[in-house]
């Protein structure tokens, strides 16, 4: 089996049937949870950071879906993750005595384009003519949507906090975190459609930021010398694109698994700074533009850089020829998928 996310999901995962019957035992739901749940190696999951799935009625059809998945998972011959253990040490760590499958991290495993691609796209050619490091790059992946009002107030922080920005931006959705997924939140393509920014925010923005309001080039993007951090979602893939070219994050995490990550990259990695998103918080514009200035400037900045710096080289290794990935794919292939002899 493949499992595109990290290793601290799949352990929930692969924990979840003994947690349910925790849960059954005690006559509560996993969002009722007091306590986190601590997981061999990885950090606290408190009860808000769990995946939406898990956060439905036992009973449900949702919820039996995911432990039916979990259970398969369980069963599985061996399980190689999108990860690498420089990330997340603990993988395959079965220290509480959980029987686990063989587990084996291969990543980060990451989408690239040749660069040749990008190189006349308006966002590469402006990036070009920025100062090194002095860009914010914010995404919300291919399927993260904000409300109105919140889209509002981010435009109004990334104005405040004085640094320059790329904004690959979405139309907004008031029903959920994940509109663009669903073709709910359209991307309007033209300035002149982007009503649902602040009045005047085009105009005193313009030159100092530059808006996207379609496809963006993301890895090439956090490629360019100019981007001094990534405000994202925290979604794996681009977490991983974040790592792999040395990118600090804030980390504004909206649906799935991604607060977990996010907790995962600021507690763990100490590579981010995570936006307290709470339980349909709203952030102010004030909060923003502080957290973008601790991220980009000072001392806490030059300890974010140094970090995800250490660990993009760490990444780099884990995909260079003779490492310890192309071993575990080998090790993988020769035990699960060669036949066995025959006498």
């Amino acid at each position: 089996m493949f499992f595109t996310s990290p290793w601290m999901l799949l352990s929930l995962f692969l924990h979840l049937p003994s947690l349910d019957a925790d849960a059954a035992r005690a006559g509560g739901e996993h969002r009722d949870a007091t306590e986190p749940i601590r997981l061999p190696g990885c950090v606290p999951i408190h009860a808000h950071d769990l995946p939406s799935s898990m956060l439905a009625d036992r009973s449900s059809a949702t919820y039996a879906g995911l432990l039916a998945m979990a259970r398969d998972a369980a069963r599985a011959d061996g399980v190689l993750v999108n990860t690498f253990r420089e990330l997340e040490p603990a993988i395959g760590d079965g220290a509480d005595g959980l029987k686990l499958p063989p587990v084996h991290a291969v990543g980060p495993l990451i989408w690239t384009r040749p660069v040749a691609m990008d190189r006349d796209h308006e966002c590469l050619s402006w990036l070009n003519q920025q100062p090194r490091g002095s860009v914010v790059y914010v995404s919300f992946g291919s399927g993260g949507t904000l409300t109105w009002q919140q889209t509002a107030e981010l435009a109004l922080g990334l104005e405040l906090s004085q640094h320059r920005f790329i904004w690959a931006i979405k139309g907004p959705d008031q029903d959920t975190s994940s509109g663009a997924f669903f073709g709910t939140a359209n991307s309007r393509g033209e300035e002149e459609g982007m009503d649902f920014l602040p009045e005047g925010f085009i105009e005193r923005t313009r030159g100092v930021g530059l808006l996207v309001p379609s496809w963006a080039p993301q890895t090439s993007i956090l490629g360019h010398a100019s981007i001094g951090c990534f405000l994202t979602h925290c979604g794996w893939n681009s977490t991983l694109e974040s790592v792999s070219n040395g990118v600090p994050m804030i980390a504004w995490p909206l649906y799935a698994e991604q607060k977990m990550n996010a907790a995962m990259m600021e507690v763990q990695a100490k590579v981010a700074i995570r936006i307290n998103v709470g339980n349909e918080r709203f952030i102010m514009n004030e909060e923003i533009a502080n957290t973008i200035k601790r991220v980009m400037k000072g001392e806490e900045a030059e300890m974010l850089k140094m970090r995800i710096g250490e660990l993009k080289d760490k990444a780099v290794y884990a995909l260079s020829k003779g490492c310890s990935i192309l071993a575990q794919v080998t090790h993988v292939w020769k035990s699960t998928l060669q036949p066995s002899p025959k006498y």
